[in-house]
């Protein structure tokens, strides 16, 4: 049994279209490496500093990423070599082992798929696009369905003669035709 702890420099980004592992991130591996029957048992985790873009606001995005790893690389010649195929199994090519796959594959599989800036990120504005976050509280827009447009006019025009006619005759109810008390 051998155990690994060290860090390794990142040659390209890791990661999906949001977020990631940079180019020249730091990668940190904590392996156990165990010959086993079949082949090297690799188990330990590999962690490292992700940065991006939130899902929902477009802001920056700060955090780590923490996976555990397990993974078998078998001997030549060894049956599960002979009875998988080659991309079921990881080899083992001139004594050596290559780690970079499992690697690209296990901080891939642990990364976010909607990144969030905080838990509670309320995203941008649908109107103006302004991040919600910054913007001030109760910010909105008050928008009418242009279907409805009409009579959101209609119902505007009834409220100003309502005002109209209270600022004219005050209590106009309860009146007849000719000024007396129709109740």
């Amino acid at each position: 049994m051998v155990e690994v702890d060290r860090t390794v420099v990142t040659p390209e980004r890791i990661g999906v279209q949001f977020v990631g592992i940079p180019a020249d991130g730091e990668v940190r591996l904590d392996l156990r490496l165990e010959s086993v029957s079949e082949g090297v048992l690799v188990t330990g985790t590999v962690s490292g500093d992700i940065e991006g873009q939130c899902g929902r606001c477009l802001g920056p995005l700060d955090d780590s990423v923490s996976m555990f790893l397990t993974e078998l690389f078998a001997y030549p010649d060894s049956d599960t070599d002979k009875t998988t195929d080659d991309e079921d199994v990881e080899r083992i090519v001139d004594e050596q082992i290559d780690l970079e796959q499992t690697i690209i594959d296990a901080v891939a599989t642990e990364l976010p798929l909607t990144p969030l800036c905080t838990p509670d990120c309320p995203g941008l504005c649908q109107v103006c696009g302004v991040r919600l976050a910054d913007a001030e509280p109760g910010h909105g827009h008050e928008l009418i369905d242009p279907r409805w447009a009409k009579l959101a006019d209609k119902l505007e025009d009834m409220e100003q003669d309502e005002k109209s006619g209270d600022e004219q005759g005050g209590d106009e109810q309860g009146k007849d035709e000719q000024g007396g008390d129709a109740r």
